[in-house]
């Protein structure tokens, strides 16, 4: 997610906050907020399938004390996905139930709230919404979504309401001729979990720490035997060696990525 930046509407009332389904009335202003919060275009057959409910769920947030029309005018919004898990980036971070098949995660595609509105908890509402419908789904194992890597806001939000920063994906946004690291984050739902429990990533961790110092041990007893044999050679310190780091080769295929 990307730290918006929209058309300040003054607030000059205390709001009422309502969440609701996003409906075909509100394609002009979904349309036109996600141009205003996003550095991204999305097609016109993203937003006819939000509005349709064409493989996307979406809620919106609305301020009734806003006069006239404007009380039922989208001030908020996520959209979210439903991708089964087998299909899913994150299937090496489920631990899956071999008489499961159907298993499915949710993917939230965007969320966004007006810069007027912000700090007063309405992100965190539309996410406790994608939350307990994913929880409502038995076959749900996870809510998943990708944060690009500046938006410290987002990544304090998500990591505030429970969700794990479980990779870093390098060069995974394209926008405007340059490219942006992502973190994905995962929260668990109806007994979901990574395949390793914490203890078991402990146990993990400190045997391939003891198998690396044992390594180690032997390489160093291994020199010191040769240098007692032999009078070593004169070689260039390796500190005064250059250093190369791996170049990774970048494609196209993160330029249409989507942006939460």
């Amino acid at each position: 997610m990307l730290h918006p930046s929209m058309v300040n509407i003054k607030v000059h009332r205390r709001p009422v906050i309502v969440y609701r389904p996003i409906q075909p009335s509100d394609l002009e202003i979904l349309e036109r907020t996600h141009g205003e919060l996003f550095p991204i275009r999305y097609e016109s057959e993203f937003f006819q399938n939000v509005v349709d409910e064409q493989d996307i769920v979406s809620w919106g947030a609305v301020d009734r004390s806003r006069p006239n029309e404007q009380s039922d005018e989208l001030i908020g919004f996520v959209t979210v996905r439903i991708i089964p898990a087998k299909d899913s980036e994150v299937e090496d971070l489920l631990s899956f139930e071999a008489s499961r098949t159907d298993q499915t995660l949710v993917y939230i595609l965007t969320l966004g709230v007006i810069d007027s509105y912000r700090n007063l908890g309405i992100a965190s509402s539309l996410i406790h919404e994608v939350i307990k419908y994913a929880s409502s789904l038995s076959s749900c194992r996870a809510v998943y979504l990708h944060v690009i890597s500046y938006n410290n806001p987002a990544i304090h939000l998500y990591k505030k309401m429970s969700f794990q920063c479980v990779r870093r994906l390098y060069n995974f946004y394209y926008i405007n001729g340059q490219y942006y690291d992502s973190y994905l984050f995962v929260y668990y739902v109806n007994g979901g979990r990574s395949p390793c429990s914490p203890l078991e990533l402990v146990t993990l961790f400190v045997t391939y720490a003891r198998s690396g110092f044992k390594l180690m041990v032997a390489k160093l007893w291994k020199n010191k035997e040769r240098m007692i044999s032999k009078w070593p050679k004169y070689k260039e310190p390796s500190y005064l060696l250059p250093t190369v780091q791996t170049k990774r080769i970048i494609t196209n295929e993160g330029s249409r990525r989507q942006f939460v």
